[in-house]
């Protein structure tokens, strides 16, 4: 499980990097914040901080970005 939880805490930071570009957005919907939110339940499961924290911090940019762009109210 913790394995899993870095790996999609990687991919979806890999997403929020691709999500900052002008007009992919969209991409925090599909790409940043489901896998972030898996992550994060893994995580917590096996009881890894660092996943915990990568996936936590990932979440809430990709959130962050969202609000400011209008697509999370």
């Amino acid at each position: 499980m913790r394995t899993l939880s870095l790996i999609l805490g990687i991919l979806a930071a890999i997403g929020l990097v691709l999500g900052f570009l002008p007009l992919l957005g969209w991409l925090n919907w599909l790409f940043v914040l489901p896998p972030a939110v898996l992550g994060l339940i893994f995580g917590s499961l096996a009881r890894d901080r660092g996943a915990v924290t990568l996936n936590a911090v990932v979440a809430l940019l990709g959130a962050l970005r969202l609000m400011l762009g209008g697509g999370l109210i």
